[in-house]
Order: structure tokens, then sequence, then C-alpha cells
């Protein structure tokens, strides 16, 4: 048999390029979170040098009092020195936040790239595909899910808030101030209609409300690698599962820690940018608008903390929803997805977050997340279930009927294919339902012997594989090029 070939689309190689650079790993160090981490451990450097700074400077102070008129010059000269020393030091610290912030910015200026449009059924086709490739790289079973799920949570939940955003406007479930000052003159469902506004009203829009937003999406945890938050989650000398449960007062500090250094990286390591240009009156309203941005970053983060009803919700909802479907936990178990919207309701009435941006997320995803595997029995031309079943996967955002997704169909007569058809499959038809696997049941074990030999790729998978899948997993088809297309648009 002839050894497969892996290789990957332009789309895909592009987004595994966007998910290294933010939460990545590489030699050079060049990912937002190497950035951040090595911001975390030169901190400790960074204050000792400020306390020598201060050190020589108080000792230089407390000698002008008691020298000669000689010694005082030279005492003077050495103060001024040091303070050339100090703004020389502050000057590249400075520096360095820019870089920080430039390579953020341009991070999450790619993110609104590959998910937004003048036109909304364009943002949601571009968000679920990007939604779904993210999805479908990753491993649903094996020792890696954890590791691999926590790096691609930031990037997932970014997206999930663009466009939870979009649909908190358009409904005005959530109204705040910040929001208002960029959508003022925007008539109740006008919103939607981008091509209606003025060009730079709406790149403001994106500018100042979008852009922070992902920004927030993509910083919320980043204080969970700062080192005394390791040292809780994997123990001084590494000797824990850094994603086990931790003891009740061991996760109150955790939280602490980690909001503390967050909101300090966000302050300290990104920042405002510094203006480049001689225009005083530029300067100023380029400086007035990036404390804007910025305060509106730190107010998020703060209020995704215990959000009630307001815009908190923003982020804590996409946090949770994306923590289910990329979960870090050992009891991970990808035929549960479909259930996540059942513990988001269960955190809705206990206030963790509120219970209709809750309903409107859900309006958004539907009940299966992007680039998840569904089993379902296609119908003879009569409407009647056929004796088999076929595979696909959810690619489109938005479904009418919540518990009816929107696929592309991955297999055709029990064959794979790599250009499916559009289709909505249907309850009666959808294997996760115990419903229609009842009405299935009755199919011969032989004929669903068959089916499985002609949809699993080897003989040990079939082992594994109930005679009657719920679902099926989807990483190994979409590993080859050919089939990474799902979201194109067809010419039938």
């Amino acid at each position: 048999m002839a050894k497969k070939v892996y290789s990957d689309s332009f789309y895909t190689v592009q987004v595994k390029v966007l998910l290294d650079k933010i939460y990545g790993h590489s030699i050079i160090k060049d990912s937002v979170l190497d950035r951040a981490i090595a911001f975390f451990e030169n901190q400790t450097k960074v204050q000792q040098k400020f306390e020598q700074f201060n050190e020589i400077k108080v000792s230089l102070e407390e000698k002008l009092p008691n020298v000669s008129s000689k010694e005082l010059v030279i005492c003077r000269q050495s103060l001024k020195q040091l303070e050339l020393k100090v703004a020389e030091y502050q000057q590249l610290l400075n520096i360095e936040k820019d870089k920080r912030h430039q390579h953020l910015l341009e991070i999450c200026c790619e993110v609104v790239n590959l998910t937004e449009s003048e036109d909304f059924s364009e943002c949601d086709r571009k968000s679920a595909q990007l939604l779904g490739t993210v999805q479908l790289l990753g491993p649903t079973q094996g020792n890696k899910v954890s590791d691999i799920n926590q790096l691609r949570k930031p990037l997932y939940k970014a997206i999930l808030c663009c466009r939870l955003l979009d649909k908190l406007c358009i409904d005005e479930i959530i109204t705040d101030p910040y929001l208002n000052e960029f959508l003022e003159g925007i008539k109740p469902g006008q919103y939607q209609k981008f091509g209606t506004l003025k060009p730079e009203q709406y790149k403001h829009f994106i500018t100042m409300v979008k852009i922070p937003i992902v920004m927030a999406a993509i910083l919320q945890d980043i204080g969970y690698y700062h080192p005394d938050v390791q040292a809780i989650v994997k123990g001084e000398n590494g000797e824990l599962d850094n994603y086990c449960a931790l003891e009740v007062k061991e996760r109150k500090a955790l939280l602490q820690i980690k909001y503390r250094e967050m909101i300090k990286y966000v302050n300290e390591g990104i920042g405002e940018r510094t203006y480049k240009g001689n225009s005083k009156a530029d300067r100023e309203i380029y400086n007035k608008n990036e404390l804007k941005k910025t305060t509106f970053i730190k107010y998020l983060l703060k209020c995704s903390i215990a959000p009630k009803s307001g815009i908190g919700n923003l982020l804590k909802v996409p946090q949770i929803y994306a923590s289910l479907i990329l979960s870090t936990k050992p009891s991970y178990n990808y035929k549960l997805l479909p259930k996540v919207y059942i513990v988001l309701q269960q955190n809705a009435e206990r206030g963790a977050c509120c219970k209709s941006v809750v309903d409107a997320l859900h309006q958004i995803t539907g009940s299966y997340p992007q680039g998840f595997g569904i089993t379902y029995i296609p119908t003879d031309p009569n409407g009647k279930l056929t004796d088999r079943y076929e595979y696909a996967i959810v690619t489109q955002l938005n479904p009418p009927n919540l518990d009816e997704p929107l696929c592309r169909s991955a297999t055709k007569n029990l064959t794979y294919i790599s250009y499916g058809q559009d289709i909505t499959v249907p309850l009666a038809c959808n294997l996760y339902h115990f419903e229609t696997v009842n009405k299935f049941s009755r199919i011969s074990k032989k004929r669903l012997n068959e089916i499985l030999q002609l949809l699993a790729s080897n003989y040990q998978e079939r082992k594994e594989l109930d005679l009657i899948p719920r679902c099926w997993r989807t990483e190994d088809y979409f590993s080859t090029k050919v089939n990474q297309k799902l979201w194109d648009k067809r010419k039938d």
C-alpha cells in the first residue's frame, strides 16, 4: 500500500503560522507567548536595576549637604549622568514594549483580516473557515491533546468574540458607553450593513473596538505563564501535571496572580504605542486614542471576571465555550463537544455569565462546533432513510435550527470525496441522537461491518469504532491538502 502523503493548502499553512505567532514556541522565541514569558522572567532584573539606580541616587543626594564646593560639582555631575542612564534604560524598555505592541497589533490585524468583511455573510463564512481549521488541525485523542488545545484557545476565542460582538450590537443585547461612542449615528438594524456606513467610520470601529477586543482575547490568559503561576500548576520542581485540578486555596492564589500579572503585562509589557511624527496636534489625538484602547482592554479583562449582565460577557462566554471545545482536562471527550451549551447554561444559572449572551453565542455556533464530524443517514428520493450512513463536517455558522448543523459532506456512497455538497443534517438523520440510532439499529451487523470497513482507514481503527458511530474523528481526513477546501464556494 502506498504511503499517504501529507500536505497543506496555502490557507492551512497560513493558519498554522498564525497559531505559532500567538502561543507557539520556537527557537527564536518570537511568539506573543514567548515574548510575554521573556518579559515576566526579566522583571526581577529590571526591578533590581531600578533599585540600584535609586540606591546610587540616594547615596549621592545624602552627600550633597556635607561636601566641599569642588566635590559638590562632581556629585551633581554624577547625578546628571545617573539621570541619563536611567532615561536611557527606560528608553530601552520602551523600545522593547513598542516592539511587543507592534507584534501583537500585526497579529490582531491578521485575525481581523481573516474574519472580517463588509458583507456579514462573508464574515460568517470566513470566521467559520478559521474556527473550523483551528479545530480540524488538532488531535481529538492521545497525550498531546491538552498541550495543543491550550495553545489554540486564544485564537479560537478571539474569532468568537468578533462574531459575538456583531450579534450583541445587532440585537442590542448589551449596550456600553464605549461601544456607543463608535456606533453613534448607526440606527438599529443598520449595523449589519457596513456597506451603508462611511468607510472611515467602519475603519475607526475596527481600530478602536474590534482590534482591542482581539487583543484582550489573546492576552486574557497570558498571566498563566508567569513563573509564580507555573510554580503552582507544575510544582517547584515541575513534578506536577499542570492540567490537573487544584485545591481551592491554590486555585484562588493562581487566579489572583494570573490577573495581577496579566494587567501588569498590558500596562508595562504592551502599553500604548509611541507616536512617531512631528505634529503636536496629531500626537495628542494619537495618544488619546491609544489610551482609550488600552483602557478599554483593561476594562474588558476586569469585567470578564464577574461580568453579570455587562460587556465582560463578550470575553467570558467565548472563554468558557473555548475552554470546553478545546479542553485541556484529562477527561476530554470529543463525543461530548455538542453538549457544550448544557455547561454554558449551567454557568449562566450560577451567575458566572449572562444567559442572553450565552443564547446569542448559541445562535451563532449552533449546537455543533465548527469542524465537528457528523455521521448521518442519507435519504432516498422518496425521503426514506437508506441502509447506510455517511460522513459530513460542520462548516457554517448561524444554522436556522440550532440542532441541525450546516455541513459539507465528506463521503458519498461510502466513499471519501474531497469536494462534497453543502447539506443540512436534520435531527431525524443525525446519528448523534439516540432516536436516530434506534431507527438505524435494525440494520444487520454484517451490513454495519461492511460500512465500517469502507469508512475506516485501517483494521485497528475499525476495532475501536462503534458499529453505529455517533460522530467521526476528522483530523485524518483533513490532513491532506485536497480535503482542506471545505469552505470553497461550490458552482453546482
